[in-house]
């Protein structure tokens, strides 16, 4: 008799990386920037005393958030011709989540860009809108290709380009990034 396939479970705090927790407190962190225009260094002190950020990868965080807020300009410049309405109608989680979609793609090229966009899908299903996600994915999409290319295109001649999608649960990540 064959069982039907046991649902996706939902990832526990505890299976989290330090990464995904890095990425979730810098998020948190830049949602005060965009919000309460709150500076950086003054949002830093309080995320790092929040309860479960010494689980958190502290030089990803870092690099999240001062990099983030010091290029918000370029990210925005580069985000803004991908979006089908004015930035200042983006929500500030799906912005933060963009802006740390972008700087990955950019600056954290140890990161694949499937990693990048699947970490950011998840950072909206669990803090943004209900089909945020789906936006993100497809902001993220167009703009990989632009500062990825030559990884985008390996993986599109492997067949493996499909960014937006997991692993089914107990799997290695595609990318071998035990980071992520």
């Amino acid at each position: 008799m064959n069982q039907p396939a046991a649902p996706e479970r939902p990832r526990k705090a505890s299976d989290k990386s330090a990464r995904t927790r890095a990425r979730e407190f810098a998020l948190q962190a830049l949602y005060q920037h965009l919000v309460g225009r709150n500076e950086a260094d003054d949002i830093d002190l309080f995320t790092r005393d929040l309860s479960g950020f010494h689980k958190a990868d502290s030089a990803h965080y870092d690099a999240l958030l001062h990099g983030c807020v010091a290029e918000a300009a370029e990210l925005d410049a580069a985000i803004t011709p991908l979006l089908d309405r004015p930035l200042a109608e983006i929500s500030p989680i799906e912005r933060g989540v963009l802006w740390i979609g972008a700087y990955e793609f950019r600056h954290c090229v140890d990161v694949p860009w499937r990693v990048v966009i699947n970490e950011c899908i998840e950072l909206a299903k669990s803090f943004g809108g209900t089909d945020g996600h789906k936006y993100v994915n497809g902001v993220l999409n167009q703009l990989a290709p632009q500062w990825r290319a030559l990884e985008v295109e390996r993986d599109q001649q492997r067949g493996t380009a499909r960014p937006g999608r997991r692993a089914a649960p107990g799997t290695p990540a595609p990318d071998g990034d035990p980071a992520a």
